[in-house]
């Protein structure tokens, strides 16, 4: 049972994709059913997918059944598969699979990539033409075996019949006997019924309102029709009395890809009844057609007759099955017309002859009589980009655009009326007017604006696609922008207006700032000389001026700027930021202080501190100082210059100090012993000294046994504190080892060492660097080498001789 679950997923996974409308409880109970009722798999697939199972849906069933889990945790004992049980999958089974695998995957009759029109009708789920059965029975419903007749009697009579006709098409009726039904619309079934009746009860014959009597219609039967040919899945199907045809197609999964839409039969008795059109339904809602099927009709849907294709400017543009002798134009509205942009004078169609192509170049009253044919393609191109009647206006008139071309719009003066006319500033002496020839090229009329709008010269006639350009006499004047520079608000460029004077310029640039120089705003003018013969070494001419509260004082009052004009507010000499440095640790008064003066010293800061306590240790005082722009820029070239030589010169990036604080040796005790000389250091903005306290440890760091931090002992050398810390490492090199001063300076140990080694300092043993050993494979490599050499040396010798 297990194995036929498993080969029926697998089936089921070849299928398209649709709506989900089964659980998965339910797909594993229909394939169970179906394999116990003894249905082929490939129908239980179909099936399947006609009722909406999707690809997803069976990935997720396979996954479980291989894992072994439970589809639904509500149905007891219900898995898909187990672990333990699972039988492997032999060879009958590997036979079944490889046939499904060569099976087509278009289960449900569509193929994405040809879009036939109306194919899908019968294949949407939310689209199931199910008969309504919750309408009057209508007049001409054919009573059959399987249908409740309900029997009423009221007036001077009561009584209620309910009773299903029997296969014999009779229904039983006490004291009267069988009465024969089979084949009796309602109509006809309530005469015999009114007539058999009367009978039994008196008043019942006739139209005596005393009592009466009514067939209606209780619970209706089934009916077994056949759908064949071109259907996804053809077969037999039980439907209600109530179906059509559309009903059927949809159960039968709608039609393959050769199935038609167009032709098809209706059997009744082995006669034909009718051909149905859905393209009827479809384009004009036409349900005549769409007949109420009986017991044992067949729907045969035959292969289609002609299928063309129609690509372009149409509403619709997809493939169309056509019935013969329908034509171009019957296609045309098939698709749903022309687009807006179509070229609809004439499509090009190409036919396939049974040897080669053919064109048709198809002329619109051509349509309606051209026929088509099986495998025609219909392209329809789109209009020219191109204008018939446009001519256009630019530049300096009121309402620039395009205009219509006509007969009360064709010169050069009837287009600046529908423009609004001239403005103010267009220039009169010259327009010109761009003309496109039939060889689309571009020739240019200049002619007298002034004459033709006073009349004194002819008017222009114009011609499609003419572009009139009118010139305004600012266009014709080069107007250079303004640049205001310096200790302004909003320095930068400013477009030109005439007057403008350097007062006017200063206040849009929001006013001068705080340390602006009221005694010297200087103008560059650029020279020009359109008459000169002679080169002049003469670059600019510049004005000085004197302003207070954005007026000129000094110079030319109300100066009026010129085009490209560049003014510089510059910074008054007198004007200073305050500079602010710190002083931290054995001091008096720590913290922030601002410089009073330019060249201001760490003893005069250490001064203002209120000098240095008894507890510090002056010898250890370091500066700590911030980089300015100019540093940054010196420190990133260097970087840049190590990165380009890619670690082959002996500066590496790693060495580089990356940080924007550094530390700056210096000897604080000879600084405050001799004021003003070279150990005074300068300050500058941003420097912090730090006067430590007497710190009595000796750092020892390295290659040495085990890094440590000893007691300084004065008079001790080097070895004794290389001795604190376990002696060398094997990699050490004794030679050059430093100290680290706590003042940030630092210094080779050169001999013992005692004198350089001071309280708080941090001696530092540098390493060897590691040695790669040599491989095995290299001294093999080496050694070959060698022989070949040898060898070489040894033929060229002989050579030699």
């Amino acid at each position: 049972m297990y194995k036929f679950l498993f080969v029926s997923l697998l089936l089921l996974g070849l299928a398209g994709t649709a709506q989900a409308q089964m659980s998965d409880q339910q797909v594993v109970d229909y394939v169970k059913n179906g394999i116990s009722a003894g249905k082929d798999k490939n129908q239980i697939g179909r099936e399947l997918v006609v009722r909406g199972v999707t690809q997803s849906q069976l990935e997720r069933l396979k996954v479980q059944y291989e894992e072994g889990k439970t589809v639904d945790a509500g149905m007891a004992g219900v898995t898909v598969g187990s672990r333990q049980r699972k039988s492997p999958v032999d060879g009958a089974v590997l036979e079944v699979v490889d046939s499904l695998s060569a099976a087509p995957t278009a289960v449900a009759g569509r193929n994405p990539s040809r879009p036939v029109f109306g194919r899908n009708v019968f294949n949407r789920t939310n689209l199931t033409f199910e008969p309504n059965e919750n309408v009057a029975t209508p007049e001409h419903y054919k009573l059959g075996p399987g249908d409740e007749v309900i029997i009423d009697i009221w007036g001077a009579n009561e009584a209620n019949i309910r009773q299903q006709i029997s296969p014999e098409g009779n229904i039983l009726v006490s004291q009267i006997g069988p009465l024969y039904l089979n084949g009796l619309t309602i109509r006809e079934a309530n005469e015999k019924v009114r007539e058999v009746f009367a009978r039994k009860y008196a008043g019942v014959a006739g139209d005596d309102p005393e009592s009466q009597v009514r067939i209606t219609l209780g619970q209706i039967r089934t009916i077994q029709i056949n759908v064949m040919g071109e259907v996804a899945v053809p077969g037999t199907y039980r439907l209600s009395s109530f179906a059509t045809v559309f009903h059927a197609l949809y159960r039968a999964g709608g039609v393959t890809d050769i199935g038609s839409l167009r032709n098809i039969q209706i059997m009744r008795g082995g006669k034909l009844l009718a051909g149905l059109d859905v393209y009827g339904y479809i384009l004009g809602g036409k349900t005549t057609d769409d007949i109420r099927l009986q017991e044992g009709d067949v729907i045969v849907v035959p292969p289609y007759e002609a299928l063309v294709s129609v690509e372009g400017k149409v509403k619709r543009p997809m493939y169309y099955e056509m019935k013969k002798g329908e034509t171009l134009g019957t296609l045309i509205d098939y698709a749903g017309g022309f687009t807006g942009d179509a070229y609809s004078k004439e499509v090009r169609l190409v036919r396939r002859t049974g040897r080669e192509y053919c064109l048709f170049n198809v002329g619109s009253p051509d349509y309606a009589g051209f026929k088509l044919d099986d495998g025609d393609s219909i392209s329809v191109g789109t209009i020219l980009n191109r204008f018939a009647n446009r001519v256009e206006v630019r530049g300096a008139v009121y309402r620039e655009g395009m205009y219509e071309l006509g007969e009360d719009m064709n010169t050069v003066r009837q287009l600046i009326d529908r423009a609004d006319g001239l403005k103010g500033d267009a220039f009169l002496a010259r327009a010109l007017l761009y003309r496109e020839h039939e060889d689309l090229s571009i020739e240019t009329v200049a002619f007298d604006l002034k004459g033709v709008i006073n009349g004194t010269v002819p008017d222009i006639s114009l011609r499609r696609n003419d572009v009139l350009e009118i010139a305004s006499v600012r266009d014709l004047e080069e107007k250079g922008a303004f640049r205001i520079e310096g200790l302004v608000s909003r320095p930068g460029v400013y477009p030109f207006a005439d007057n403008t004077t350097l007062e006017d310029l200063i206040i849009q640039a929001g006013g001068l700032l705080d340390g602006a120089s009221t005694v010297r705003v200087d103008v560059a003018r650029r020279l020009k000389d359109p008459k000169s013969l002679e080169p002049s070494s003469t670059l600019s001419k510049v004005f000085s001026f004197a302003v207070k509260d954005g007026f000129v004082i000094e110079g030319t009052p109300g100066f009026v700027l010129q085009p490209y004009d560049m003014v510089e507010v510059r910074k008054s000499p007198a004007y200073q930021v305050q500079r602010r440095v710190s002083i931290d640790g054995e001091v008096v008064f720590a913290g922030g202080y601002t410089l009073i003066r330019k060249n201001e010293r760490i003893s005069d800061l250490v001064k203002r501190a209120g000098g240095v306590t008894d507890d510090a240790y002056v010898r250890g005082g370091r500066l700590i100082r911030e980089m300015n722009d100019e540093e940054r820029a010196v420190r990133d070239e260097v970087v840049q210059l190590a990165r380009r030589n890619g670690g082959t010169d002996s500066l590496a990036v790693e060495k580089l100090q990356m940080n924007d604080r550094y530390t700056v040796g210096i000897e604080l005790d000879k600084a405050l012993a001799n004021p003003g000389s070279d150990y005074d250091m300068v300050l500058r903005e941003g420097d912090r000294l730090v006067v430590p306290e007497y710190v009595s440890t000796v750092k020892i760091s390295g290659e040495i046994m085990k890094p440590n931090t000893v007691l300084f002992i004065r008079g001790e050398k080097l070895k004794y504190y290389i001795s604190q810390a376990g002696g060398y490492g094997s990699r050490a090199k004794k030679g050059k080892a430093y100290i680290i001063y706590m003042n940030g300076t630092m210094s080779r140990v050169k001999g013992p060492g005692k004198a350089r080694i001071e309280p708080g300092c941090e001696i530092v043993i540098p390493g060897k660097r590691a040695r790669k050993g040599i491989s095995l494979a290299e001294i093999m490599g080496l050694t070959t080498s060698a022989a070949s050499v040898g060898t070489m040396a040894a033929s060229i010798a002989n050579m030699a001789k």
